[in-house]
């Protein structure tokens, strides 16, 4: 059975993402693109999903890219209320001004390409820079749906083909591989208390 293949899975949240199936990848997204970043999260339940062969692979890329997009938005719209100042509250004020400039000179490309970026890349401050520097709505959202679009296209496409070996392999180095999640997510934690007590400072 996959579900026995891949323990992190049998977690009680998962187990009911997994049961709900496509709208279960929606609600992930929207929470591992704007308030709580749940690293390769998504790529593990879009493969496991579309391993099953329930419904065709574009239908899970479809839903992963919904869920995504929408999370990124919502992320999007909250930093360009706040400007750069929310920006620099989120990150430290040397990351928002590198971060500010590569946006500047690359705008589409700025959010396009780490879009596609398999995690562990920081996909967050990217969000943060197009609300703060105003980025217009409609090219977000385009760049966003083409990089998301195009990344869970692929991992669902390998995981109707090839997600039995992928989660097989993983049964093998499970232990490692939900060390390293858990220690990424741990990091991320110890980050985010560290500039919330900056700001506090401040």
């Amino acid at each position: 059975m996959l579900l026995r293949l891949h323990p992190l899975l049998t977690v009680p949240i998962w187990r009911q993402l997994r049961r709900i199936g496509g709208p279960g990848l929606v609600l992930l997204g929207l929470a591992d693109n704007s308030v709580i970043p749940l690293t390769g999260s998504m790529d593990v339940l879009t493969i496991w999903l579309a391993a099953r062969h329930h419904e065709p692979w574009p239908y899970y890329a479809f839903m992963a890219t919904l869920g995504a997009v929408i999370g990124g938005y919502i992320t999007y719209a909250l930093a360009r209320k706040g400007g750069k100042e929310a920006m620099e509250r989120k990150l430290s004020k040397k990351r928002a001004t590198q971060f500010s400039r590569a946006f500047a000179r690359w705008g589409f490309g700025s959010v396009a390409i780490p879009a596609l970026m398999p995690p562990p890349f920081p996909f967050l401050p990217f969000l943060l820079a197009a609300g703060a520097m105003q980025y217009s709505p409609k090219k977000f959202l385009t760049a966003l749906v083409v990089g998301r679009g195009v990344r869970y296209s692929v991992v669902a496409w390998l995981g109707f083909h090839y997600g039995r070996h992928i989660l097989r392999f993983f049964s093998l180095y499970y232990k490692p591989a939900v060390a390293i999640l858990i220690g990424l997510a741990v990091i991320g934690a110890v980050l985010s208390l560290i500039q919330y007590l900056r700001m506090k400072r401040k």
